[in-house]
């Protein structure tokens, strides 16, 4: 069975054991770390106030998808906006991979992060993640695709021309970058990493989008907003790739709190994505097709990639 590997712990750890005992503290898949208590499957809140955290100054973060320097300029209007809201300084993280981002959450350095699809699950229950909002366009659809794209003169035509050759990877916490592939082929095209095409890992979905235009790589799987946003922005030539396939709609990334953060922070937290002012901003200019956030539900809005988990055999180990 594949495990998603462990966060390093080579930092001090908080203890939000709290006044709970074994019985009442419900886990689920959550680290032992947290309780769940009203079965949300997200950690809860510690019950003993003085393990609430109300820091000075509150660190964000975006999911390193893409080359941080120019998202601190994407996110720069929207960390002043939540200055303003919150009466607390704000500095942007720039996080250069997911278990760097998973591990400062769970260490305490990092309490608000925008979360990779994929890699929610994983920050939900080794990193105390409470998601809460993700992006959306002005009539309310958000999401995005899985799309395995090749050089456009390729000679593949389809994923079951993926048979014998490289097909390029994210990360193993990546919904679009692993996990959906790797679920869609061996369940659509009857094809298994590692026997029936060989696998490469970039790292991050634009290192993939640019290896294939480049022709460093054969075939990639990826998320196809970040191309667009590629694309967009002439980081990529559109016309040096093709894509052979696209997936069912899945949701974005997933905005969420350290479990910990006191509650009045936490409120004036949401207040601040909820009221940002989208139109003009940098963040629009960047995420051209979204407009808003909207307000998200890990059980039910991330069920259909827990389930893709689970047919790939991945667990959730903390250690």
């Amino acid at each position: 069975m594949k495990k998603i590997l462990g966060i390093a712990l080579g930092v001090a750890l908080l203890a939000f054991s709290g006044n709970v005992s074994a019985e009442e503290c419900h886990r689920g898949t959550l680290d032992k770390k947290y309780c769940d208590r009203d079965y949300n499957q997200t950690a809860d809140l510690p019950l003993d106030e003085s393990q609430w955290s109300n820091p000075d100054t509150i660190i964000f973060s975006y999911t390193p998808v893409e080359d941080p320097a120019v998202y601190a300029k994407v996110w720069d209007g929207f960390v002043n906006h939540m200055a303003k809201v919150t009466g607390k300084k704000v500095v942007f993280f720039p996080v250069q991979s997911y278990a760097a981002q998973y591990e400062a959450m769970r260490s305490g350095r990092l309490h608000i992060a925008g979360v990779n699809t994929g890699g929610n699950p994983v920050a939900v229950s080794c990193a105390g993640l409470v998601p809460f909002a993700m992006m959306a366009a002005k009539d309310g659809s958000f999401g995005y695709e899985m799309e395995i794209i090749v050089p456009t003169d390729s000679p593949i035509k389809s994923p079951s021309d993926l048979k014998g050759k490289t097909l390029a990877f994210t990360s193993p916490t990546s919904n679009s970058g692993f996990k959906a592939p790797s679920a869609i082929l061996k369940s659509s095209f009857g094809l298994l990493a590692d026997k029936d095409f060989k696998t490469a890992f970039s790292g991050k979905h634009d290192n993939s989008i640019l290896g294939v235009a480049n022709k460093d790589y054969e075939a990639a799987a990826v998320a196809n907003s970040v191309l667009k946003r590629m694309i967009d922005r002439k980081a990529v030539d559109a016309s040096q790739i093709r894509s052979i396939y696209k997936s069912q709609t899945f949701p974005t990334t997933g905005y969420g709190h350290a479990h910990d953060l006191h509650p009045a922070v936490v409120a004036k937290i949401k207040q601040a994505f909820f009221t940002f002012p989208w139109e003009g901003s940098e963040l629009k200019k960047e995420f051209k097709k979204e407009g808003s956030f909207i307000s998200i539900h890990h059980k039910s809005d991330w069920a259909v990639i827990r389930q893709i988990d689970a047919a790939n055999g991945v667990t959730y180990d903390c250690k």
